[in-house]
């Protein structure tokens, strides 16, 4: 996924000069990404970049695709209701970040995440995140617990997984609905299964597939408003040129940075 300038098209809703969001079924999966000067992409998997937000932050809103994994989520995945709250570990990834950002869109009354070191958590208290367990101090479950009162989280959005699968169970209010995303943190895992017995909880595993194009277009349409509205703010924590592709995924996943790592092919 990216940011770009069309410049030949066949499509009547496109011409060249047009700044669009770029994507495409199984673009860097099954199909070639975008990491190169020219990309052909169907042109339902385009649409307009609004006026004033610059192709970094075309990009930045892309990348990872939190935003709308979170907002399928909440909207199409679980009965989320205004008031009702949000956990989503991992700050400094897009599924933490992002879903954080639209579980206060979307008015949950708490929308906690986590940082794996004080000073991770410290940039994201800076940054206007209220509630991020730093997890070098207290573990996920009392940071949760002394955030909600010992009540517990009505949804869990897990994007990492791993050693933390089992706590972030734990975490869920009687009820509650855990979404599986991603596995930043490892695909194996650990669970008590009294906390899915005796919490009633709901798994439910993500992927974008389970979801009909018009309603991903739907929800990319809404994301869109929302961040030419500067409801939603992507984060950039580096920006490479596209030469530099290595070292930019070697930062992204040695580093662990705070926002997004992007490329730029002219950068």
């Amino acid at each position: 996924m990216g940011a770009g300038v069309v410049v030949e098209s066949r499509s009547p809703n496109f011409k060249a000069g047009d700044r669009v969001f770029v994507t495409g079924p199984g673009f860097g999966i099954v199909a070639d990404g975008v990491w190169r000067e020219l990309v052909a992409a169907p042109a339902g998997g385009l649409w307009p970049i609004p006026d004033h937000v610059d192709d970094d932050h075309a990009a930045a809103f892309l990348a990872g695709a939190g935003y709308l994994t979170a907002y399928l989520v909440l909207t199409q995945f679980v009965s989320f209701q205004p008031g009702q709250s949000v956990l989503a570990p991992g700050i400094g990834g897009a599924v933490g970040m992002e879903s954080v950002q639209i579980a206060q869109k979307l008015g949950a009354s708490l929308a906690i995440s986590t940082a794996s070191t004080t000073a991770k958590a410290e940039i994201a208290r800076a940054a206007g995140y209220q509630h991020v367990i730093d997890l070098s101090k207290e573990s996920l479950r009392d940071g949760v617990m002394r955030i909600t009162g010992g009540k517990g989280v009505d949804v869990v959005i897990d994007g990492v997984g791993g050693a933390l699968t089992g706590e972030a169970l734990g975490c869920l209010a009687f009820g509650g609905t855990y979404a599986v995303v991603g596995y930043a943190g490892g695909r194996e895992a650990n669970i008590n299964l009294t906390d899915v017995i005796w919490k009633a909880a709901k798994v439910r595993g993500f992927v974008f597939r389970a979801f009909a194009p018009e309603t991903i277009a739907g929800a990319l349409k809404v994301l869109t408003r929302h961040v030419a509205e500067g409801a939603l703010q992507p984060t950039i924590a580096k920006v490479f040129p596209l030469s530099d592709a290595p070292e930019a995924v070697r930062y992204l996943i040695e580093d662990r940075p705070f926002g997004r790592v992007l490329m730029r092919v002219n950068g």
